[in-house]
């Protein structure tokens, strides 16, 4: 009997969970089909009209320039992210950050694995060292929160890396012969 690995195992990109790119005035006018665009006017101290011109295209005569794409602008000119941040833990989250596009996505799934399974142990081994004495300080907290970063990325890319299909297939293996 063959066995196969890897491409049985990976799921196909599951479309649904994952938000197509789409500019801030489509997201806000999704966003007021759910939500009452009068409320949110009422506890802003705007007018009504000011909303639903946030969910018009900035090309159209009427379109304003939304809070999205301030806060967009705004991280792009200042290089920092700290903002996403803020807004992602008011909202109860935390902001991960894409691995970079230009390196290049691991090939073959185990070794991939491996990382994400490395950047766990170093991230386990500095909260251990850091709690050895049964204190963490600030030096020790910051060293723990780098690891933990590094960890969501690597295993961000190795979510991406299943999602796009993006491993080469695993040999199959033969059984061995009796």
């Amino acid at each position: 009997m063959e066995r196969i690995y890897a491409q049985t195992f990976l799921p196909e990109r599951p479309r649904a969970l994952i938000m197509r790119a789409m500019e801030s005035h489509e997201l806000l006018r999704e966003v007021f089909q759910k939500a009452s665009p009068k409320q949110a006017a009422a506890e802003m101290g705007l007018s009504l009209s000011m909303i639903y011109k946030w969910a018009e295209p900035p090309a159209s005569t009427s379109g304003a320039t939304n809070p999205l794409d301030r806060v967009s602008a705004l991280v792009r000119c200042t290089g920092d992210h700290s903002i996403i941040q803020w807004l992602c833990h008011g909202a109860g989250g935390f902001f991960v950050r894409n691995p970079n596009a230009n390196h290049p996505h691991p090939l073959h799934l185990v070794p991939a694995m491996n990382s994400v399974v490395q950047e766990f142990a170093d991230l386990l081994s500095v909260m251990a060292a850091a709690a050895s004495d049964s204190q963490i300080t600030s030096t020790e907290s910051k060293s723990i929160r780098a690891r933990w970063e590094e960890l969501k990325s690597v295993t961000e890319e190795f979510v991406q890396c299943c999602e796009e299909g993006n491993f080469r297939e695993i040999k199959k293996v033969q059984p061995p012969h009796k």
